[in-house]
């Protein structure tokens, strides 16, 4: 490791999180208000289901800001490991957010009539805007996301490039549809309902597994790495979970029944540094029982 690496301390982290989704609030209210203008001045149904994507994004950084504040907390008694949860739970109701909102549009691209769609060079030169902030701030939320390995940051991050591609495919058909081609608009409408759905998909596919405590290691890898430790001669229950971001996990192990208790405890230790070396475990534990011939 070179000595210009910084390695950010879980506070660090959360404060760090905590400045960054502000940014992104910030940005995201600007967006939303620039697609709400040039919905409302044009008549166009596209380009109000954006702004409506578009507010998902600064309902999500609100509870987000919030979400990673609990989720900071110690452990306590009552969450003993800790409230980083609150994480993956804040994306599963942003999920569940999006379903509903990509419904509602949805409805409305079919259900409602327009009859007359206008354009206009201040209000494409503010929609080419909004793409350009997206654009940048979708790379921005990605680099970020990935350095802290925050999984709510990531979800910000799906969602902002899913607005840079509706974005795109929204000021396409409301020019069109400007033209005389007002069948585009109510498809371009129904486009966006699509990329939220499909969107919301995918945050459930990140949040679910987490959720139901579905295994964050293979059972077999630990069972691999644990076996290269001295001393071992089984290994029984394997449980690894995640929480939010970090991984937990507890290993039964068997060693020989006459070795000391301080001899047993070492191999114990060496099991726990492979684990969470190999493996980025931050909470390991190791039970050691007598093995039986």
């Amino acid at each position: 490791m070179t000595n210009d690496t910084k390695i950010l301390t879980f506070s660090e982290r959360d404060k760090k999180v905590l400045k960054l989704i502000l940014i992104e609030g910030s940005a995201n209210l600007l967006v939303l208000l620039a697609k709400l203008f040039v919905g409302l001045s044009t008549g166009s149904m596209a380009v109000l289901a954006d702004a409506i994507h578009s507010l998902t994004d600064v309902a999500n950084n609100i509870v987000a800001w919030v979400v990673v504040r609990l989720s900071a907390m110690p452990a306590d008694r009552e969450h003993p490991y800790g409230h980083r949860k609150f994480e993956t739970l804040a994306v599963f109701v942003l999920a569940t957010f999006l379903a509903v909102l990509a419904f509602e549009i949805a409805r409305n691209a079919v259900t409602k009539e327009v009859t007359e769609i206008v354009s206009g060079q201040i209000e494409l030169i503010v929609m080419v805007i909004v793409l350009v902030i997206n654009i940048s701030l979708a790379v921005w939320q990605r680099y970020w996301a990935k350095k802290l390995k925050s999984s709510i940051m990531l979800a910000d991050a799906a969602h902002t490039f899913a607005d840079v591609l509706t974005t795109i495919i929204v000021i396409i058909g409301w020019q069109l549809s400007s033209m005389g081609f007002l069948i585009l608009d109510r498809l371009c409408a129904l486009g966006v309902a699509g990329f939220v759905f499909y969107l919301s998909y995918s945050l459930y596919k990140t949040a679910f597994p987490v959720l139901v405590d579905e295994y964050a290691i293979d059972p077999e890898d630990i069972k691999r790495a644990v076996f290269n430790v001295d001393g071992v001669k089984e290994v029984g229950r394997i449980r690894s979970r995640w929480i939010g971001s970090d991984i937990a996990l507890d290993v039964v192990v068997s060693v020989n029944a006459k070795l000391t208790t301080e001899e047993s405890h070492r191999i114990a230790d060496k099991i726990e540094t492979i684990i969470e070396q190999q493996f980025k475990v931050r909470d390991a534990f190791i039970h050691i029982e007598p093995f039986k011939e």
